[in-house]
This record gives structure tokens, C-alpha cells and sequence, in this order.
């Protein structure tokens, strides 16, 4: 089965249990231009593959479809080879690692709360006095990449800071039109700029920490680390807040919480991870070697998918097939040594808290300007997340 299509892009999870009734938890796919794949739909078979490094790895120079792949394909920055984080191994991996858990760490919680109450308070204003508006845009995406960018020590305003958040938009999920390596290239240019900026001048930020750290990391390393970091932090952060915005919004369950003033975010927060995660599949793990996984014949270079949002609704760990959102066991950070690197879930956690509940307390009476079922997924089997969010309000007088 190819992994693209309508389907994919609005109804995943249907998807998926035919993937799982047909071939079971591991599924032969298709990636753009008929690139063969493995797509790991098992919550034990993703859990296994993230736990054993030693048999499916992150260096995607091991790929045995190479020589298939074109210059131009869509996913090449996903999977083209980079002297990043990601695609470090064993100790090197540790290192580099390291450094960004210990430049993370560094940012303090409830500043950063602070920072992202300010920036929700300054975006909301913009439109509060309307009664309408269009919070994907809006709000959404401008909330985390501001946060982003300010951590990493950018302004967070500027036509500069404006070109590489779009640049990154296009890395992790091109619309039609889009050139994702050509965007790839510049958000390493602008980084390059802001590593040299922070060697000459270092401040209070994750960009200087990373600079100043004993490891002694070179610019390069710093560049692509960071451009994981920046990503990481704006794009499935938004489509958090989006995703569990359509949940308070759209589910009678929270619906009542929300008018009667006892905001459920938390739990609506949670629940998303598990249902409507914002990175549903990872590319990807590489075979060391031949093996098997989930009763599949696996060949030495085979690329493996991680079914994140598959895993987390594998009727294996919900049997009754109701997922409960009461537990953090998901996968939705991935898992093993080469998860998100801690605080990271932690830093998004504030930022998307902070951002639905300063929306939800400013704005009391929001509701969507749409019905729920008009609401339409974005188009990538890899981020799941609305194209709009549209809704209305008693308008505020600022």
C-alpha cells in the first residue's frame, strides 16, 4: 500500500487497522515514487525497534534503496544523511545528545511560561476585538515558532525570523509547489549566521549554551543539531495546541468543563498524544542487519517507518478498543535512546498548555465558526494537523 492518498490524510487510523487485519504489525509500503518500506504498526514492535539500536539504527547511509532515490524526492530531508543528532550513533550519539539535554535543561519553566503567556496575550489582541478568526495562522503556528526562535536566541520578530519558519514548514511537511531541499539549504544558512552571532557574543539562550559547552561541538554540529531542536519545538508543538483545541471544542466530554471554568487542558492535552498525535509516522530505522520483526523477513538496509500514532491505538494495549487517555505511555515522543531528549517534552508541554489556556481564559465563549466535520487534516501522512482552525468569540475590547 502506498502512503499517500486521501485516506492517509483525513482517516489514518482506519487506515491503519486495515494495514494491521491484513499484514499484521508490520506492513510492506510504499513511500513517494514507489520506494519500498516498512510501516511498524505495533506498540510492541515500534517500542522494540526504538529499544535496539544495535539492530535497527539511525545512519540512513546503511539504506540499501539508494540508488533509486532522485535528487529531487520529497522525503530527502527526512532521510538524506546530515551530520546531525539524528543520525548519530552509540557514543557519538551520547555526545551530541548531551549537549542539547544540558542546553534545554537550561531553560527555565516558568520563564518560559511567562514568555508564552506574553506572546499568546500579544497574537490574541491582534484579533480579540474582531469576534472572528483563523487560528492556524493566527495563533497556532505563531505561538511555538515564536517560542522557538526566542529560545534558541533570534528576535522573534522580523521578515528574517518570518522566511525560516516558513523555510521549516516546508522541511517537515511541502505543500504543492514547495521545495523542500532548496528550504532545507537556507534554514542551514541562517543558522550558520546565528551560530557565528552567539561564538562572537553568547547569551542567555539554548544557541549559546550549545556553543559554550564543554564538548566543544564544531558550527556544523551546532547547525544541524539546532535545526532538529527549532523543528521539534514549532511544528508538532502547533499541532498540539491545534489537535487538542478541536478536541475542547468539538468533544461533548470537555465541552462542559470548558463553560463551567474547569478547563480539562491537561487531560485533553494527554489524550491527543494518544489519538491524534502530531507526528504520526517517523522516518525511519535502518536494518544493521538481516533479521525479523513482528513475523516479517527484515534485509540488512531495509528502511522502517515508525508508526507513532498506529502504536499508540494498537488494540493490543486496548483491548476493548476504547484507547484511555489516563496514563503517559505513549509513543508519541518515540522512545529508547534516540527519543525526544529530555526536558524537550517537558518545554512543549508548557508552551502548549500555556498557549490553549491563556486562548480559552481571554477568549471564554470560543466556538468554532464551522461544523465539526468540516474541518479538514492537512495533507502529509507525517504531521497531523488542521489547514484551518476557524472560530468565533464575543469580541474583546483591548
Amino acid at each position: 500500500m502506498r502512503l499517500t492518498g486521501l485516506e492517509y490524510q483525513q482517516t489514518p487510523s482506519q487506515l491503519y487497522r486495515a494495514l494491521r487485519r491484513e499484514h499484521g504489525a508490520v506492513a510492506p509500503v510504499l513511500l513517494d515514487g514507489d520506494v519500498p518500506a516498512w510501516l511498524v504498526l505495533g506498540y510492541a514492535e515500534v517500542s522494540y525497534v526504538t529499544s535496539h539500536d544495535e539492530l535497527f539504527a539511525r545512519d540512513s547511509r546503511r539504506w540499501n534503496q539508494w540508488e533509486n532515490i532522485p535528487p529531487d524526492w520529497p522525503l530527502l530531508p527526512f532521510v538524506g544523511y546530515q551530520p546531525s543528532v539524528l543520525f548519530t550513533e552509540g557514543e557519538e550519539h551520547r555526545r551530541r545528545a548531551g549537549v542539547i539535554t544540558q542546553a534545554l535543561d537550561g531553560v527555565d519553566q516558568f520563564e518560559l511560561a511567562r514568555d508564552c503567556q506574553l506572546i499568546a496575550d500579544q497574537l490574541i489582541a491582534r484579533f480579540a476585538g474582531s469576534g472572528q478568526a483563523e487560528l492556524m495562522s493566527r495563533y497556532v503556528h505563531a505561538l511555538p515558532m515564536r517560542a522557538a526562535v526566542q529560545m534558541a536566541g533570534m528576535p522573534i520578530a522580523g521578515d528574517d525570523t518570518e522566511q525560516l519558519v516558513d523555510d521549516l514548514r516546508m522541511t517537515l511537511d511541502a505543500a504543492e509547489g514547495d521545495d523542500p531541499v532548496a528550504a532545507y539549504g537556507r534554514v542551514g544558512e541562517r543558522l550558520r549566521q546565528l551560530v557565528k552571532d552567539k561564538r562572537a557574543t553568547p547569551g542567555p539562550d539554548v544557541t549559546s549554551r550549545m556553543v559554550l559547552h564543554p564538548a566543544e561541538l564544531t558550527d556544523e554540529e551546532i547547525v544541524q543539531d539546532l535545526i532538529s531542536v527549532i523543528a521539534a519545538a514549532q511544528q508538532p508543538t502547533a499541532n498540539w495546541i491545534c489537535n487538542t483545541l478541536r478536541l475542547l471544542l468539538t468533544d461533548e466530554r470537555f465541552a462542559v468543563n470548558v463553560s463551567g471554568g474547569r478547563l480539562s487542558v491537561g487531560e485533553a492535552l494527554n489524550e491527543v498524544l494518544w489519538l491524534d498525535t502530531p507526528t504520526q509516522n517517523f522516518i525511519g530505522r535502518w536494518a544493521v542487519r538481516d533479521t525479523q520483526l513482528g513475523g516479517r523477513q527484515i534485509r540488512a538496509g531495509d528502511c522502517l517507518v515508525l508508526g507513532l500514532a498506529a502504536a499508540n491505538t494498537d488494540p493490543q494495549i486496548w483491548p476493548d478498543g476504547h484507547v484511555g487517555a489516563e496514563n503517559a505511555a505513549h509513543l508519541s515522543f518515540s522512545n529508547g535512546e534516540h527519543r525526544c531528549p529530555y526536558p524537550a517534552p517537558l518545554l512543549a508541554d508548557v508552551m502548549a498548555r500555556t498557549a490553549v489556556e491563556t486562548l480559552l481564559e481571554r477568549l471564554p465563549d470560543l466556538v468554532l465558526a464551522v461544523e465539526p466535520e468540516e474541518l479538514t487534516w492537512r495533507p502529509s501522512i507525517w504531521m497531523r494537523g488542521l489547514t484551518t482552525l476557524p472560530v468565533e468569540f464575543t469580541p474583546v475590547v483591548q
